[in-house]
């Protein structure tokens, strides 16, 4: 495993989009009507060619640092990927540059570096074979304190669901930068639900869930949220959802959770791939 590469992944995922992200953006700019909403596309798009072309963060919230990463029980270095992934985030606080964001929560005291207790986070899931897979969500405040957990009634069911996205997407209007990208987990448990919409954030736009019912009520959140006219930074418009991304568990009979979790447009994320002496950037 390479640290520069590692490095290089937090680099890429700062300064530029995903190619999916980036062409929803433009699609949102043909579809939309309302001047106001075509300058904040255009504004926005602006922004993301620019950060691309000088190697800068695209936000001046470069976000904090969660890592996803899927690792084969038989992956020589297991040991040795905890303290490189920190590692890999001091190094680029300070190349990139990004922005400090870790603050002690009794003291305000902030490292410097983008690390600290419990940060960068880090969500382990071991699988068969020797390949190493790390995806990186860099995850800007902003759309972060739009984030909520419904305990629903077993009762509310998925209505109840509905109810609730769209009320909590109404109340956040522009504070979570829209156009977003909504992830939202189903069932487990509280801490389950919160994982799965963050997980959910990492599915390409445009690729609908691989369960049907679940597919279904993308669709009809997409349709319904949009309909609300929050718009391209909460000034108006068509496009407030870029794409709305479930995945799900089964749960207790007597619990219902929903967690949500919002991504701003700036959706920034980056996977490396391990896999014996191939090692690539996606």
């Amino acid at each position: 495993m390479d640290l520069n590469l590692l490095e290089k992944a937090i680099a890429i995922a700062e300064t530029s989009l995903k190619p999916d992200v980036e062409e929803a953006l433009r699609r949102a700019l043909e579809v939309e009507e309302d001047e106001t909403a075509r300058a904040n596309l255009r504004a926005i798009l602006e922004n993301v060619e620019y950060a691309r072309k000088a190697g800068v963060p695209m936000c001046q919230d470069t976000g904090l640092h969660t890592f996803f990463v899927e690792v084969g029980y038989d992956f020589p270095e297991r040991h040795r990927i905890k303290e490189m992934l920190t590692e890999a985030v001091r190094r680029a606080t300070k190349r990139v540059p990004l922005r400090p964001n870790t603050v002690n929560p009794f003291t305000g005291e902030n490292p410097g570096d983008n690390t600290g207790r419990h940060v960068p986070y880090i969500h382990w899931e071991f699988v068969e074979g020797d390949a190493l897979k790390i995806t990186l969500l860099p995850k800007g405040g902003g759309s972060e304190n739009m984030s909520a957990l419904a305990m629903l009634r077993p009762g509310d069911g998925i209505e109840g669901l509905k109810r609730f996205v769209i009320r909590r997407v109404a109340e956040a209007a522009g504070k979570p930068c829209p156009p977003t990208i909504l992830g939202i987990g189903i069932g487990g448990g509280a801490d389950i639900a919160l994982e799965l919409a963050k997980r959910a954030l990492l599915r390409p736009i445009g690729e609908r869930s691989d369960y049907g019912p679940a597919a279904e009520l993308e669709e009809y959140l997409i349709e319904k949220i949009n309909s609300l006219g929050i718009g391209p930074m909460g000034m108006g418009g068509k496009t407030t959802v870029l794409d709305v991304h479930i995945e799900w568990a089964h749960r207790h009979p007597a619990t219902f959770p929903v967690g949500l979790v919002f991504q701003c447009w700036a959706h920034r994320y980056a996977t490396v791939i391990v896999k014996g002496d191939r090692i690539e950037v996606v």
